[in-house]
């Protein structure tokens, strides 16, 4: 990184320097329909989401640009280690197993992604566990734990899986992955400062925090460009591994709230129906943000500020019971 060579760029430096390139290349590249963009797949609406219609022709899949400027702008600008890498190459590999599903003509089966993502979140589980062990903290109770590497595994895939998935299915409103993962990343790093842990990861979640940022100035609705499974899924592998950095992954329930109840209420009642043969919410569409648009009438503004004002209430009182 930059700070290796040059002794008169701090932390703080790094952090903005950073920062603002990664949100002004995203926007370079967004800003217009340039060469890069026409090459990127378009998208075909979704037959059952609500409005999903409006998303046909519309370019998908531009988490392939923001993932690998965020990559580069870390490379540039962050601590690397040898850690850092190997989540930087499992985020570009959860990034492209996204975007080659949305270039698909024929979209993944739910197997198919299913797969990966367990390859995925295994890769992160003995990463995460080789450079950091299997110390976790409590924070509502105030203690600390060792756990059995092998249950620390097992909990750790599933972790990532599920921070994968719930994201991914959050992406269907103009604005509101994005938003989400905005709060929810950075309310991640305020803990991280507050626990005083990996403070060096820091940098990272305000580097993608800005890439978000930026790729937000043209997905608010109506939208010009979609992130896509590329950006979603790679989101959610992010969250997985910043929640993990705090050593409290526990607190993922309350900084990823809204993610979790809007897109895996859809994949429990799926799932239930499909290997037990139980079902439930017959009269709640999932993901829960077509329910408010479809059943109570939301518009997608209303969607995302009220999901929005949930997730950053929630995360003040994640933030709290740090401080205690």
């Amino acid at each position: 990184m930059l700070v290796h060579f040059f002794d008169k760029i701090t932390f703080r430096d790094a952090a903005f320097i950073g920062a603002l390139l990664g949100f002004v290349l995203n926007y370079i590249f967004l800003a217009h329909d340039n060469l890069v963009l026409k090459f990127f797949p378009q998208d075909q609406g979704r037959e059952f989401a609500v409005n999903g219609e409006k998303s046909k022709g519309k370019i998908r899949g531009v988490g392939l640009i923001f993932v690998i400027q965020f990559v580069v702008v870390t490379l540039l600008f962050g601590k690397v280690t040898t850690e850092i890498c190997a989540y930087l190459l499992i985020l570009l590999l959860g990034m492209m197993t996204g975007y080659l599903d949305d270039a698909a003509k024929t979209p993944w089966n739910e197997y198919k992604k299913a797969i990966w993502d367990f390859i995925i979140a295994v890769l992160i589980a003995v990463t995460y566990i080789g450079f950091n062990g299997t110390t976790i903290n409590i924070i509502s109770l105030g203690k600390t734990f060792e756990m059995n590497k092998i249950v620390m595994g097992i909990l750790i895939v599933i972790l990532v899986w599920v921070s994968i998935n719930v994201t991914n299915c959050s992406d269907g409103v103009d604005g509101l992955c994005g938003s989400l993962a905005v709060y929810t990343i950075a309310t991640i790093a305020i803990i991280t400062k507050i626990l005083n842990v990996n403070l060096d990861f820091i940098l990272l979640e305000v580097f993608f925090i800005a890439i978000i940022m930026s790729y937000l100035m043209f997905n608010v609705s109506p939208s010009k460009v979609l992130m896509g499974d590329a950006g979603s899924r790679a989101i959610g592998l992010f969250v997985s591994i910043a929640i993990l950095k705090t050593k409290a992954p526990l607190l993922y329930l309350l900084v990823a709230f809204v993610f979790i109840i809007d897109g895996g209420t859809g994949l429990v009642k799926v799932s239930l129906k499909r290997f037990l043969k139980i079902s439930i919410l017959k009269n709640i569409r999932t993901p829960l943000h077509d329910n408010e648009r479809k059943n109570r009438g939301w518009s997608d503004t209303q969607v995302v500020y009220r999901y929005s004002v949930l997730q950053i209430m929630l995360s003040l009182f994640a933030i709290y019971l740090c401080f205690r």
